[in-house]
């Protein structure tokens, strides 16, 4: 039995270099918002960026549309890109990072918004931030009808699982941008040094294999990937 289990314990090894054979489970928020989730190197991630007008207690998270207000915020809110619902499938929402960083939890109830340290984690298995962008980005291009990412999306494979899309960015004064160039993902975590810089944050992008580790402006809106408590 234990020379079985050895086996099996490989063959997952192994079958976690390829894509298509990642364990996946699902996830459900408390609006009803079922997400694909993935399993890398024991952490169990979101494969869908967050959807959810909800803390996890209830509370509503306003949409705020209105680009003054949303400049001059101090607590959570979200939006769809150029406030288009349109955006929504598959884009998901973008939170500001009051709203990611809120007690009452924008993730469903077990999960939590990533640290600096679990996105490290994450980068580290794939092979560092200079490799891991191509292993976490969704295949294909815009121009050829294959997939949501502009050409030329620079070594995109998707072989962790991760599945991330260019669900662009809302800067802190209101306006919109990089939809199909670049996702954005906050983490919990602000700096220890010059934290009047913002917090840490994740960044893909089109023309890079690359994963970007960054700092984002608390007021920019960015997607939201959970991972498992």
């Amino acid at each position: 039995m234990k020379k079985l289990n050895l086996l099996l314990v490989s063959a997952f090894a192994l079958c976690m270099l390829f894509t298509g054979c990642e364990k996946t489970s699902t996830v459900t928020d408390i609006d009803g918002n079922v997400y694909k989730t993935v399993f890398i190197e024991g952490q169990e991630w979101m494969a869908e960026n967050l959807k959810t007008t909800k803390y996890d207690n209830g509370d509503p998270i306003p949409e705020v549309t209105d680009n003054t207000q949303w400049s001059s915020l101090t607590t959570g809110a979200w939006s769809y890109y150029n406030n288009d619902e349109n955006y929504n499938d598959p884009y998901g929402k973008l939170y500001n990072w009051y709203a990611a960083d809120d007690s009452r939890n924008v993730c469903p109830t077990g999960w939590h918004v990533p640290s600096d340290e679990e996105w490290t984690v994450l980068t580290d298995y794939l092979g560092g931030e200079s490799v891991a962008g191509g292993k976490m980005k969704t295949k294909g291009t815009i121009q050829a009808g294959t997939g949501l990412w502009q050409h030329p999306n620079t070594a995109a494979d998707n072989s962790s699982g991760f599945a991330g899309i260019p669900g662009g960015y809302r800067f802190g004064s209101g306006g919109y941008s990089f939809v199909g160039e670049k996702g954005c993902w906050w983490s919990t975590t602000i700096p220890a040094v010059m934290p009047e810089r913002g917090v840490w944050g994740r960044y893909l992008n089109y023309n890079s294999g690359s994963v970007f580790r960054g700092h984002g402006p608390v007021l920019s809106g960015f997607s939201v990937r959970c991972v498992r408590d």
